[in-house]
């Protein structure tokens, strides 16, 4: 027999006082209870009460197998109520994984949602490839290219565009690209750990999708440092726009070939399951969808 009910059994034959009391509070017959108990006791090697025809009493043994049960019991209900509220109101730790690009883009979602929820606290692990959800323990993933697992959920939650910049002193020197070809006259300065071919950015011309072969003296595997390097007039760089909107505004970087940009590609929340998602998970991506919608650079 289930040794949880038959554990349930016996603390409510206790707690009433009779096998026939225990037998109505539990809607079951007294031949059911009686049984439970007994199991317990076979299982144990011990009496556990001792019967008359008025009443039960438990034994020296009884009593202490008694006084723990109701232990376990309270704990049992008490994990029951924790799951429970950590279903229904986002708490706990929210363990976050994203591409070390998507950080800005995220950042004012992850400042929104801790403000909402102050019980929930973020950890985030940012990586250049997708990580194993369940096996590295992550609630969700936040990323911007393709992934090759199709037994995950996957939730778009915006679009963004690569762009192709430069600073107005490369720009002044070199001269700007008009067409996308131009490029194999430019220093082009390029991510190295990107999910695609790095060494070719891809352009649109119509309904035209072309890939251009580019060449530089420097590639990284960090998106700031291009950034940065093309800030100091190093080359032209081809990031997401989410990275560059307060350069573009302040000038300090030109777009070119907007004419010829590549179609837009998704930002999604990826997990695990799709039922009984947490609500943290839930609360985050609904904030998330929410966050975007105004977001400058869409």
């Amino acid at each position: 027999m289930d040794r949880l009910t038959s554990i349930m059994t016996f603390v409510k034959v206790v707690d009433t006082g009779g096998f026939a009391a225990s037998a109505r509070a539990l809607n079951l017959s007294p031949s059911v209870v009686t049984n439970h108990v007994q199991s317990l006791e076979e299982r144990l090697g011990v009496r556990l009460l001792n019967r008359t025809t008025r009443k039960v009493n438990l034994t020296e043994a009884g009593q202490a197998y008694y006084e723990r049960c109701v232990r376990i019991l309270d704990e049992l209900e008490r994990a029951d109520h924790l799951a429970e509220a950590l279903q229904s109101e986002p708490r706990g730790t929210l363990k976050l994984n994203t591409s070390p690009g998507m950080a800005s883009a995220i950042a004012p979602v992850i400042a929104a949602f801790v403000a909402l929820f102050p019980e929930v606290s973020v950890d985030i692990v940012a990586t250049s490839r997708m990580v194993d959800l369940i096996e590295d323990g992550f609630d969700l993933a936040i990323r911007g290219h393709p992934i090759p697992d199709s037994t995950l959920i996957i939730r778009r939650l915006a679009t963004y565009r690569l762009v192709v910049c430069g600073a107005p002193e490369y720009l002044a020197k070199r001269g700007a690209p008009e067409r996308p070809a131009d490029l194999t006259n430019h220093n082009c300065l390029y991510f190295s750990d990107a999910a695609w071919d790095a060494r070719e950015w891809r352009f649109t011309e119509g309904d035209t999708e072309q890939a251009v072969s580019i060449s530089g003296n420097l590639r990284v595997n960090n998106m700031d440092s291009l950034r940065l390097a093309a800030l100091f007039g190093q080359g032209l760089i081809c990031l997401p726009n989410f990275m560059l909107c307060d350069e573009f505004k302040s000038g300090c970087l030109i777009p070119v070939l907007t004419q010829f940009l590549a179609p837009k590609m998704p930002i999604n929340a990826i997990y695990a399951h799709r039922q009984f998602v947490p609500s943290k998970v839930r609360s985050f991506i609904d904030l998330a969808l929410k966050e975007f919608q105004d977001a400058s650079w869409l």
